[in-house]
């Protein structure tokens, strides 16, 4: 199966076209959220689900009428409609972690899609190049490498950094032979953002932020929050011009964060895949792993503000980012990706002819693992990637609810053991004697 890749590339269009660009940012974001209201109110009164085709041809005739629906390249706005139906799409798909589509905010990226056939790329030395734009003509960017392939769409965004542009790209590589090399696991963490099993040192990230750029940032949003205030009290809500500064300042802090993280995970994933013939994870549920702590006003939880620095962190380390990009990369590389279950890997024994779970091993979830049956030590994160490998070497990437070191199949008497208990706790302990 032929692959194709994404190329992002830093933009760098005139002042007068930026003024176009951002008209029309908000002309697709104003796009989006009609059709949106379109579709809940037309299935709320009527039961009818409505499509990009339906809405497309309600777009042409709005078109004639609506300046600044005018304005967009008819190509943009029928990719706005497309992308809502990709949208729904993923809501309703069961394997799909997307929620409901919501309404776009001001400050959203911004984005604006075109098809392949209507844009066109041109180099113009070794470092710069130009895209045509419909309506604008040719934008330069930087050309940090080459496209490698035929252009299938493209998509113009904007970030606290600036602007970027996104190609679609049909490299037409196939996925690369099996790796005849050996495999690793991988634990990722906190304190040690990722500990390969066969190395002996961690791999830590670089701090995202240094220290003074994170007191700007606290001084920026307690800033933001001052002037939020005011607005709401003097302005009946309305942002002033001061205001929009801050919130631009605090995204370009947070924006040079995301690509300081990101080309952190980058470097690590694709070392990871290059160099292994599988690479072995846990299957983590990063959204129930940094779930509030909060409660509810009859409930409310403990120690909530440590449990928000918890999420902070880990969320940080991005490791459902790290997951995708392993996903993707191995296939290309010639690796793969094999996912294990992830109880318990903390706290069984990495010593082969011990293997005993036993949380007495970690006490505290400390930095040094030291079984209490044979008194194996090792650092607690170096000795998780160690049973994380023993895993993935075991079951060869399927993920089991089994922690045995020797995976046994039960007894069909065992099973139906089970069965039957379950069935009694369904029926609050009473079983259906006549089936």
């Amino acid at each position: 199966m032929k692959a194709d890749r994404g190329r992002k590339y830093r933009l760098y269009p005139t002042p007068g076209q930026e003024e176009v660009l951002t008209a029309w940012g908000h002309s697709a974001r104003a796009l989006w959220n009609v059709a949106l209201e379109q579709r809940q109110y037309v299935y709320k009164q009527r039961g009818v689900t409505l499509r990009s085709v339906e809405q497309c041809r309600s777009l042409t005739a709005a078109r004639a009428e609506i300046g600044w629906l005018r304005e967009l390249p008819a190509t943009a706005g029928q990719q706005v409609l497309r992308q809502l139906d990709l949208a729904y799409e993923n809501f309703f798909n069961p394997s799909h972690p997307a929620g409901y589509p919501r309404f776009k905010k001001r400050g959203s990226r911004m984005g604006l899609s075109f098809p392949g056939q209507t844009v066109e790329v041109r180099k113009l030395n070794r470092h710069w190049a130009e895209v045509q734009v419909p309506k604008i003509g040719w934008v330069r960017f930087r050309l940090s490498r080459a496209l490698g392939g035929t252009l299938r769409n493209a998509t113009i965004s904007r970030n606290g950094t600036g602007r970027h542009v996104s190609f679609g790209v049909a490299t037409g590589v196939e996925p690369a032979p099996p790796l005849d090399r050996p495999g690793c696991g991988v634990d990722f963490g906190v304190a040690a953002s990722a500990f390969v099993s066969t190395e002996e040192q961690p791999r830590l990230m670089p701090r995202t932020l240094s220290a003074s750029e994170k007191a700007g940032l606290k001084h920026l949003e307690q800033k933001k929050a001052r002037q939020v205030a005011y607005a709401k009290k003097h302005q009946g809500g309305r942002y002033s011009n001061r205001l929009r500064r801050t919130i631009e300042q605090i995204a370009k802090i947070k924006a040079r964060q995301a690509n300081r993280r990101r080309d952190f995970t980058h470097k690590l994933t694709t070392d990871l895949t290059k160099n292994h013939g599988y690479v072995g994870i846990e299957n983590l549920s990063v959204k129930s792993m940094t779930k509030s702590a909060s409660g509810t006003a009859e409930l409310p939880g403990a120690k909530v503000r440590a449990k928000a620095g918890l999420n902070r962190s880990i969320l940080d380390n991005c490791p459902g980012e790290r997951r995708r990009q392993l996903d993707y990369k191995c296939p290309t590389y010639g690796s793969e990706l094999r996912l294990v279950p992830a109880f318990h890997t903390s706290n069984t024994c990495g010593n082969p002819d011990c293997g005993k779970v036993d949380p007495e091993s970690r006490p505290g979830c400390g930095r040094l693992f030291v079984c209490v049956h044979c008194g194996f030590e090792d650092d607690a994160d170096h000795n998780a990637a160690v049973e994380i490998h023993a895993r993935a070497r075991r079951t060869g990437g399927s993920v089991t609810n089994s922690t045995r070191r020797r995976p046994s199949a039960s007894s069909p008497g065992q099973l139906r053991r089970r069965m039957r208990e379950t069935q009694l706790a369904a029926h609050g302990g009473k079983g259906n004697r006549s089936q």
